[in-house]
């Protein structure tokens, strides 16, 4: 028996319980901090969002991994199984929106030292859509491979998920064009993490780090695009993405490196570091691990279409 989760529906199971859990807790602790009038507690639930959103890129990714496992099996329903694909996408959507929004919200309070309520009532708004999807989704996913659930009242798949498939493999100049925006937005991110990184490090000590953290956005920005293209070509393709060696830790660095940006968004002791000022260490420690890992999901994503499938 393995301690930990090794497989795909496995992970999956794992790994789909936070967005459902999280966002009923992130949700609860948003409104509260509003009755409380906390911005502690409001800032908190904004990075949890954020973190959420984060962990929704595997979540899905864990899931269509499941779903080619259970491929044949009798108790199947390919039916439920397209309308949870559908349902999971729609999720995925409005969970990351959400995390993406948060993250604003937060550089924006970070840039400007106020809190913005169109932007708090946006995450709200957001928030409660993603849950819905959530849940819908998690209801369909468990009746997947539990016939005795269905009752007979089938799920109509809405064939969003299909229609994008069908779209990238019959259109032949989508898959270059994406490859292209893919790679422009790998360099954006990496450029604006190498800039802020070797600030923090001690290169350009003139400049103060508010100046390098107006570029933020722009990283940000290149993530969206490489996040939406990734996860067409992911859905296009999805059954190889699943069997190749070097995907799981693609996924695992990007992870770390959305995470550790957070640190470079909001904190205080790397936002108070002015001109011909030295970052403190643990910004140093942080900048270099952020370098690394985004120097890591360009390497295993270049290599890989020469890492086969795994065996």
């Amino acid at each position: 028996m393995d301690v930990f989760p090794n497989t795909g529906p496995h992970l999956h199971i794992v790994l789909n319980h936070f967005p459902l859990i999280g966002s009923v807790f992130v949700l609860g602790l948003l409104i509260a901090s509003a009755y409380m009038k906390n911005d502690d507690m409001r800032r908190v639930s904004l990075i949890l969002f954020v973190v959420l959103g984060l962990l929704a890129i595997p979540t899905y990714i864990t899931g269509a991994a499941a779903g080619w496992a259970y491929q044949g099996r009798p108790d199947m329903s390919v039916q439920i199984l397209d309308a949870h694909r559908d349902a999971a996408l729609m999720a995925f959507v409005f969970i990351g929106l959400t995390g993406l929004v948060s993250w604003l919200v937060l550089w924006r309070e970070r840039r400007y030292g106020r809190a913005s309520t169109a932007g708090f009532y946006a995450v709200l708004a957001l928030g409660i859509v993603a849950l819905l999807t959530i849940v819908e989704a998690g209801s369909l996913g468990g009746t997947v491979l539990r016939p005795e659930l269905r009752e007979g009242a089938m799920a109509e798949p809405i064939g969003l998920t299909a229609a994008i498939e069908s779209a990238i493999q019959s259109i032949i100049w989508a898959w270059p064009s994406m490859e292209a925006a893919h790679f422009v937005g790998m360099a954006v991110l990496f450029g604006v993490v190498l800039l802020v990184g070797l600030r923090v490090l001690g290169v350009a000590r003139n400049v103060p780090y508010s100046a390098v953290h107006r570029l933020l956005p722009l990283g940000a920005l290149a993530l969206l695009v490489n996040i939406v293209t990734g996860m067409f070509f992911f859905i296009a393709d999805s059954g190889r993405y699943v069997a190749m060696d070097g995907f799981p830790p693609k996924i695992i660095w990007l992870m770390v490196g959305g995470l550790a940006i957070i640190y470079f968004t909001i904190f205080d002791d790397i936002w108070d570091v002015k001109s011909d000022q030295d970052a403190p260490p643990r910004a140093k420690v942080m900048a270099a691990l952020t370098m690394v890992s985004w120097a890591a999901v360009l390497v295993f994503g270049r290599l890989l279409p020469y890492y086969g499938e795994g065996g």
